[in-house]
């Protein structure tokens, strides 16, 4: 009641005063609360200019590879899995799915080098429900390992829109800010081709807030210079990396970029490092 009278008080004086009123006070949150990282990429930085036109993704962004996806699973995928393998491939353009039949990813990775895929996603599970990414950027790497979460198939999102059409969706990418960011940013982008296909009005967003990378995929409108209307495409899921790894996908002997070790690492609520 008190708090309640105070604001509607505070209100009133605000509106008395008009354009004379002071600034609202900017409340506190984790985010603009968060801890500096000595990583946190300048747009001007000229070091990191000169490292993102000579990395793995280079190429894709000179345009001098158009993206191949091979989507595959861990070994004998339940419904669930092989349902959301199938609407993701719907939302990444030129992507196709494989189901593995026992066959290692070690064998996989030369095949689809040959194939001129340019990235490999795997989808793991447990107990039936979708839990793991491993996204693979070919032929030279690097790996990122993913924990996913928060998995919501098409049927299961509320107000849903019609199904996706085959345009070429535009890709928004926020808030991905230090190197390792960057490099995360960079991996996703890469998936989807250069020139979207406006008429399509296709959205997908890859939204990182905390270190999660929230996944949407939305169609829009403009209802008029002011309003847009959204339907929610789906599927949707969350992200939260585990390790970067350098080259290919290499569980015994290969080298990694970045760890995620909680107990060092997850030390303050307010420490980010995407």
């Amino acid at each position: 009641q008190e708090k309640l009278a105070s604001r509607k008080k505070r209100r009133k004086e605000r509106e008395a005063l008009g354009d004379q009123a002071p600034p609202k006070p900017v409340p506190k949150t984790i985010e603009n609360q968060r801890v500096y990282d000595e990583t946190t990429v300048d747009p001007n930085d000229e070091e990191v200019a000169f490292d993102e036109s000579t990395d793995e993704f280079a190429p894709y962004f000179n345009r001098q590879t158009i993206p191949k996806i091979l989507i595959t699973t861990s070994d004998r995928p339940r419904g669930r899995t092989v349902r959301f393998c199938e609407q993701l491939s719907t939302v990444i353009p030129n992507s196709h799915v494989y189901y593995r039949r026992g066959l290692a990813l070690k064998r996989i990775i030369p095949q689809c080098i040959a194939r001129d895929f340019t990235d490999l996603i795997v989808i793991n599970e447990d107990r039936k429900i979708p839990n793991g990414l491993v996204l693979s950027h070919l032929p030279d790497g690097p790996t990122a390992h993913f924990r996913m979460s928060s998995v919501r198939l098409r049927k299961e999102i509320k107000r849903k829109g019609k199904e996706p059409t085959e345009h070429v969706p535009e890709v928004i990418l926020n808030n991905f800010t230090t190197r390792l960011g960057h490099s995360i940013g960079r991996m996703f982008a890469s998936l989807f081709p250069h020139d979207p296909q406006f008429i399509g009005r296709q959205v997908a967003t890859f939204h990182n807030q905390r270190d999660y990378i929230f996944f949407r995929f939305h169609r829009y409108i403009f209802k008029s210079e002011k309003k847009v209307g959204i339907q929610e495409l789906g599927p949707r899921f969350t992200l939260k990396l585990r390790s970067l790894q350098k080259g290919t996908f290499d569980s015994k002997f290969g080298e990694y970029e970045w760890i995620h070790k909680r107990r060092e690492m997850d030390t303050s609520r307010r420490k980010f490092h995407l």
